[in-house]
């Protein structure tokens, strides 16, 4: 019994459930507001595929190593017209073609 009351992990088990639900709430709200602030991103007035959460670049930088660059190139224009926004290793990329 004396075991018991001298042992520091009843008192820490004890508080953990009791202060959960109040500290989880406002880490959560600030998490989810960060991960807003970081996904957000101006809109462009230049066509292209979307950023996506870095989705789009990777996409798009695949669809270049896949078809190649004149194939990739042909597409993107087709698609979204004579000037479009790509991204190439990460980087943004404008196609010029008429």
């Amino acid at each position: 019994m004396i075991l018991e009351t001298l042992n520091p992990m009843q008192y820490i088990t004890s508080l953990v459930p009791d202060l959960m639900p109040m500290a989880t709430v406002p880490i959560i709200i600030l998490l989810c507001f960060l991960f807003l602030i970081w996904n957000h991103e101006e809109t462009s007035s230049i066509p292209g595929p979307g950023y996506c959460m870095g989705i789009g670049p990777l996409i798009s930088h695949g669809r270049f190593l896949w078809m190649g660059v004149g194939n990739a190139c042909n597409y993107y224009n087709k698609t979204y017209g004579e000037f479009v926004r790509v991204w190439i290793s990460g980087e943004e990329t404008f196609i010029i073609s008429k």
